[in-house]
């Protein structure tokens, strides 16, 4: 089984976001609207086409069937007739070229030519052609500007009504979105400063712990103190300037807007770093950590960040695992890979498909201790995302292994400092 973190998009700031997103329910509902004057107006125009259609052709037939001669045709229509002795007439001013005289001889002899449409100069015209009881047949042609001109019109009329309601609907989209996501905004808006004023508040008190670790490893390094003792107190110092890097990555997280700069990162270094900083916390626990790096697997990236997610993934090995927990860093096709393994109980697998969830947590209950609040998995995989790699769960024997795939260095890449 493997559970594989999805992408986490980088939140642009509140009042970005919120605009973004006003925008964006204008744009929808603007394109609602097109859609909908897209619909009606192919809906109007067919059935205004069917009515005029319908309309013509009555006309036509009434005109066929009442003509008595060419004189006095219905407005509009011309008029042709032949009469039982052959001799045709036609109503003055028919212009050259519209008549259809195929059609006229051939409803002479009994059919019933079907209507036929002719453009003559820039003047489309109806042409219907029959032969009546009487014996005479009559040809009637319809001029058919104006019902152009009227289909035109209404054309004209719903575009700009469809016009009108997609800057409308545009605008009133906006502007209820900017009233809906104003709160959502001051939310957000009060969490960034929240994070922001908390690193603010812990930014000195963290530098004056540094500064005193860093006094008395050196009163202890003076005095000759026992070398295990000043080891630690040089774990001490490594760890207070680590909190402090955390700190400023956090602070950077927590600017939307923010970038975190970036540097070439060792990964196999790191691991090492980090095996050896969560050393003492490991041995409470009567479990040993070890790492697997012997070979430079380089990365782009935040450092800070990178320690973060390494930190989280390392402690929460050390948490689960019964005795042993390995970290392995290694450079395999084209990425570079980073497996954090520990011998503990695994993950329930009714966790597993939302692990990398905020507030979700993947822990077995094995009796008291500190509360787990299900945010370091997710954070590891923002941090992948954010470095545009991935973190997984594989669930391929005992115990828990997390994979944290990135992508590597190329031989000749450009490992200029910039920001992610």
């Amino acid at each position: 089984m493997t559970v594989r973190a999805g992408p986490a998009a980088r939140a642009p700031g509140e009042a970005v976001l919120a605009r973004r997103a006003a925008v964006r329910l204008g744009a929808q509902a603007a394109a609602l609207v097109a859609l909908i004057v897209v619909v009606l107006t192919a809906v109007a125009v067919v059935v205004v086409i069917g009515a005029q259609r319908a309309q013509v052709t009555a006309v036509l037939d009434s005109a066929i069937g009442r003509a008595d001669d060419v004189d006095d045709p219905p407005s509009g229509v011309h008029l042709l007739i032949r009469d039982t002795a052959g001799r045709v007439t036609q109503t003055p001013g028919l212009p050259p070229g519209v008549a259809d005289d195929l059609a006229l001889a051939a409803a002479a002899v009994g059919g019933r030519p079907p209507a036929v449409e002719r453009n003559v100069r820039d003047v489309q015209y109806e042409i219907a052609t029959a032969r009546r009881d009487d014996g005479v047949t009559v040809q009637a042609i319809l001029d058919l500007t104006a019902n152009h001109a009227e289909r035109n019109r209404l054309l004209r009329m719903m575009l700009a009504t469809g016009v009108v309601g997609l800057v409308v609907a545009g605008a009133a989209g906006t502007w209820l979105g900017h009233r809906a996501l104003a709160p959502l905004s001051a939310a957000l808006s009060l969490q960034h400063r929240f994070v922001a004023d908390a690193g603010h508040e812990l930014r000195t008190p963290l530098t004056l712990l540094g500064t005193r670790a860093q006094m008395l490893h050196r009163h202890l390094r003076r005095d000759g103190a026992d070398p295990q003792l000043l080891g630690e107190a040089a774990g001490v110092v490594a760890d207070s300037r680590r909190l402090t890097a955390i700190l400023e990555d956090l602070l950077l997280a927590a600017d939307p807007l923010g970038e975190r700069p970036t540097e070439l990162v060792d990964l196999a270094e790191l691991a090492r770093d980090i095996s050896g900083s969560v050393g003492a916390d490991a041995s409470v626990h009567d479990v040993t950590v070890r790492t697997e790096a012997p070979d430079p697997v380089p990365v782009v990236g935040s450092r800070a960040a990178l320690t973060r997610a390494l930190t989280a993934l390392v402690d929460n090995a050390v948490r689960h695992a019964h005795s042993a927990v390995v970290v392995e860093a290694r450079p395999a096709d084209g990425h570079a890979v980073l497996e954090v393994t520990d011998d503990g109980d695994g993950v329930d697998p009714a966790v597993a498909p939302r692990l990398f969830e905020r507030f979700a947590t993947g822990a077995r209950p094995t009796g008291p201790g500190r509360r787990r609040y299900g945010l370091g998995l997710a954070l590891v995989a923002e941090i992948a995302a954010a470095h545009h790699g991935a973190v997984e769960l594989v669930a391929d024997g005992p115990g828990t292994r997390f994979r944290l795939v990135l992508p590597a260095v190329p031989a000749r890449a450009d490992t200029t400092p910039k920001n992610l």
